[in-house]
C-alpha cells in the first residue's frame, strides 16, 4: 500500500538541495518567489496543509494559529528561534512546534568575533576610505584603533553560542566575563576561563566589549534598557546577534551621538528590517543585514533537521526538536 506523502507549505525560499529533498518526501508548496507570506496568506496555508514550514520573518501569533484547519498538526520551524510563533497557542490547539538547533552555533560565533574586530579597529571606515580614493598614505596616526588583546569580554546568555564566542575570545587573549540565567558547570567554565557574575549591572559596568546571545523572550524585552546601557565605560563597544529587541536601540544612538560609547556592531535591529537612519550615519558602527548565521553549510543544516522533525513526526514518533511553551 502506497502511504500518503504529507502536504508541507514552506513560506520562504529554501536552499535548493533542501527543496528538492522535501519534493521527494513530502507534498510540498514551495515559495519560488520568495516573498513573505502575509497573516491571511498564512492562515491560508495552515487550512490545507499538515505540516507548515515558517521562518523568523512569519508572525504566528494567537490569532493566526486560531485560523488554522483541523489538518496542521505541525509547525517545523526553519531556524533556532521561535519567539515569533506563539508555542502555548499552538499546543492548545494540538499542533506541535520543532526549532533547528545546534547548527547555527559556529557560524553565529565566528560573525560576532568579525564585529568585535570590526568595529574597535575601524575596518569599515578603513575599506570606505579606500573605495573612496582617500587613502593618502600611511602615517603614525592613521586610522587608529583599539586592540583586542587584554581587553574583558562580558558575554550575555552564555548558552552554546556564548560558549563558542568564549573560546574564540580565548585565543584573542580577551578576558572571559558573563552573566547567564545559570552558572556554567564547573569544568566548562575552567575551559573557557570564564567569570561568572550574578549581577548583570556589575558586569556591564566593568567590561571593555559586550556581546548579546540570550533569545528573546517578554524577561529580555530591553535587558539592555537606557539605564543598563548608562553603566557602560564610555570606551566600551557593544554587539549584537541576537534579536533586535533585546537592545534599547534609541537609547544606543543617543549614547553613540553623546560620544559616552564607543561604538557598536549589529546584526539585529529593533524594527527589522527597518534599521534607524541615524544608525546609518555613524562611522562608529557597522551594520548588518541579519547575516550572522547566513552560511551555505548552515542553512543546509537546518533544512535537514527540519526534513528528520517532519519525518519523524509522520511516522508517529517524537520529533527531536520539540518545542515546549515557557514554564508559568
Amino acid at each position: 500500500m502506497t502511504r500518503t506523502k504529507p502536504t508541507v507549505v514552506v513560506t520562504r525560499k529554501l536552499p535548493d538541495v533542501v527543496e528538492t529533498r522535501m519534493m521527494e518526501l513530502f507534498d510540498v508548496h514551495l515559495n519560488v518567489d520568495d516573498k513573505p507570506f502575509s497573516a491571511d496568506e498564512l492562515a491560508a496555508a495552515m487550512q490545507k496543509c499538515d505540516v507548515l514550514v515558517p521562518t523568523l520573518t512569519d508572525n504566528i501569533d494567537k490569532a493566526v494559529i486560531n485560523r488554522a484547519g483541523p489538518r496542521l498538526k505541525l509547525i517545523a520551524n526553519f531556524g533556532n528561534g521561535v519567539d515569533h510563533i506563539d508555542v502555548a497557542a499552538a499546543r492548545a490547539k494540538g499542533i506541535n512546534v520543532t526549532n533547528t538547533p545546534d547548527v547555527l552555533t559556529e557560524d553565529t560565533a565566528d560573525m560576532a568575533m568579525a564585529l568585535m574586530v570590526a568595529v574597535p579597529r575601524r575596518l569599515l571606515e578603513g575599506a570606505e576610505m579606500i573605495r573612496n580614493g582617500q587613502f593618502k598614505g600611511w602615517s603614525p596616526t592613521h586610522m587608529l584603533g583599539h586592540r583586542l588583546y587584554g581587553k574583558r569580554l562580558g558575554i550575555i546568555g552564555m548558552g552554546r553560542i556564548g560558549t563558542a564566542v568564549a573560546r574564540r575570545a580565548r585565543g584573542f587573549g580577551m578576558a572571559i566575563h558573563y552573566h547567564n540565567r545559570r552558572r556554567l558547570r564547573p569544568e566548562l567554565e575552567a575551559e573557557v576561563e570564564a567569570t561568572y557574575w550574578e549581577s548583570l549591572d556589575q558586569m556591564l559596568a566593568r567590561m571593555d566589549v559586550i556581546t548579546v546571545h540570550c533569545p528573546h523572550t517578554p524577561a529580555t524585552f530591553h535587558l539592555l534598557s537606557e539605564r543598563r546601557l548608562k553603566l557602560l565605560k564610555p570606551n566600551s563597544y557593544i554587539i549584537n546577534l541576537a534579536r533586535g529587541e533585546i537592545l534599547d536601540e534609541n537609547a544606543l544612538v543617543r549614547m553613540l551621538q553623546e560620544g559616552t560609547l564607543a561604538g557598536a556592531g549589529l546584526d539585529v535591529f529593533e524594527h527589522e528590517p527597518a534599521v534607524n537612519q541615524k544608525l546609518l550615519a555613524m562611522k562608529n558602527v557597522i551594520l548588518l543585514p541579519h547575516m550572522g548565521s547566513a552560511t551555505i553549510e548552515g542553512r543546509i543544516n537546518m533544512g535537514e533537521k527540519v526534513i528528520i522533525n517532519i519525518r519523524a513526526f509522520c511516522d508517529g514518533h517524537a520529533p527531536p526538536d520539540r518545542v515546549l511553551p515557557p514554564a508559568t
